[in-house]
């Protein structure tokens, strides 16, 4: 089954080149990653790295604690991170500076992957969520390169799609991989899908452990305080094509109850700030734009925040937030950087990228789930009519959080071992409903 899958990784190889040189042509950040997507990255000038894998934003921004506290620990081994995504990279050379070494993963090819790995040479690789690739896995396993998947989800529909790969999978999941699963049930579909029982245990999901910097909490109150101190202000943070229009209409309506009302739209992609702009403008509304280096004025509805990195920094100057690639079947962003700064959350319907977090939330009254633009508009009114409201619900978001933190150093007391360190402690892994079994850090051949 395997060579099956890599012959078909060949034959589909150069329709996926192709389409890395079209986006090229039209995005800039995709220009320069082909040599490293085939596994040409620059060698690593120590062995023994510790390489982390983070698709995208989401997953580089979830990582970070785990890193955080990696490197405190282990303060000798290099840090190499991966991405798929361009924005992805940026993130995390926006995180972590010159201190982590960024590339990108390569295709699931033979000769790529072997290229990649050694070039980087890794003592331990971390996988974080589900990306499962055999090739890599494969070669991962006969180097004797321990492989840890952190933070694990697998959803219903996944494990049928796996169910019909089964011989595939199970050879890909025996080469000592060991498993840290977000919930029980993600741990039961690992198994259900060729996991060595033994080796998957129930750590939490690292993204309830967030911690946004202190000092981009200060800039955004700051900001705050300097252009809106008597404004209520909200945010639409990471929108879509199809969610500006219907923000701007329930910004509209809300600024006919609150006229004075200032929102910060910060759309998800950089190539759409043009088509964002180019909507305001048709739209008639007054604004102002981060990229200019203006603030708003009081005249300006709405602060379009065009640059890169700075989200959390805007969360941090609002009072409620509205999170996108939810209102469009996306799956939903990041719902707890406006949860851990004690905000009041709303969200369209499609949130089942991290239905988990979307669930909890809302148990707890910190999250409101909308499905039009009047709906929108109507909760952002409802909360600015009762900012004491709107911080009781907020503050229930906030301890849920903290309520659920626990994974990054569940998972540290996982990955400790195979750097040969001895920072686990006694019942440390153990997640809820886990039975903590022992287990053998070393790989299996």
């Amino acid at each position: 089954m395997r060579l099956i899958y890599v012959l078909l990784s060949y034959l589909l190889a150069p329709v996926v080149m192709a389409m890395e040189g079209w986006k090229s042509i039209w995005q800039p950040d995709y220009r320069g990653r082909l040599g490293q997507r085939l596994g040409f990255v620059e060698p690593q000038a120590t062995p023994g790295s510790l390489w982390l894998h983070a698709v995208s934003v989401g997953e580089v921004q979830a990582a970070a604690g785990l890193i955080r506290v990696l490197r405190q620990r282990f303060p000798d081994v290099p840090v190499v991170v991966s991405t798929v995504t361009p924005t992805g990279a940026q993130r995390a050379k926006a995180l972590f500076g010159e201190s982590v070494r960024h590339c990108y993963l390569p295709y699931d090819l033979p000769g790529a992957v072997n290229r990649f790995l050694e070039r980087i040479q890794p003592r331990v690789a971390i996988i974080l969520e589900t990306e499962i690739w055999p090739t890599l896995y494969d070669a991962l396993g006969r180097r004797r390169i321990p492989l840890v998947i952190a933070s694990a989800r697998l959803s219903t529909r996944s494990v049928d799609r796996y169910r019909r790969l089964a011989s595939l999978f199970r050879e890909t999941l025996s080469h000592g991989v060991l498993i840290g699963a977000q919930t029980v049930a993600d741990a039961e579909r690992f198994r259900a899908i060729g996991a060595a029982p033994a080796r998957v245990e129930v750590t939490g999901n690292v993204k309830f452990d967030i911690e946004i910097p202190a000092a981009t909490v200060a800039a955004g109150r700051e900001f705050r305080a300097r252009c809106a101190r008597e404004r209520p202000t909200w945010i639409a943070g990471s929108t879509h094509d199809g969610e500006e229009d219907a923000v701007l209409a329930a910004h509209a309506a809300v600024c006919e109850r609150h006229p004075s009302a200032l929102l910060i739209l910060v759309p998800r992609h950089p190539q759409r700030f043009d088509s964002v702009r180019a909507l305001l403008r048709r739209r008639g509304t007054e604004y102002a734009q981060r990229s200019s280096g203006a603030e708003p004025r009081v005249s300006d509805s709405v602060f379009l925040v065009d640059t890169l990195g700075e989200l959390q920094m805007f969360y941090a100057a609002s009072d409620v937030a509205f999170v996108g690639g939810s209102l469009v079947p996306i799956g939903g962003h990041n719902l707890l950087e406006p949860a851990v700064l004690g905000l009041p959350v709303l969200s369209g319907p499609h949130t089942q990228n991290a239905q988990d977090v979307a669930d909890l939330l809302q148990q707890r009254g910190a999250l409101r789930l909308v499905r039009s633009k009047e709906e929108l508009a109507l909760r952002v009114a409802d909360w600015f009519d009762d900012p004491e409201l709107a911080r009781s619900d907020g503050a229930r978001g906030l301890a849920a959080v903290a309520q659920s933190r626990g994974a990054v150093e569940r998972l540290v007391a996982m990955i400790a071992p195979l750097l040969g360190g001895t920072e686990a402690t006694s019942g440390a892994a153990s997640g809820p409903g886990s039975s903590q079994p022992e287990r053998d850090p070393r790989p299996v051949a």
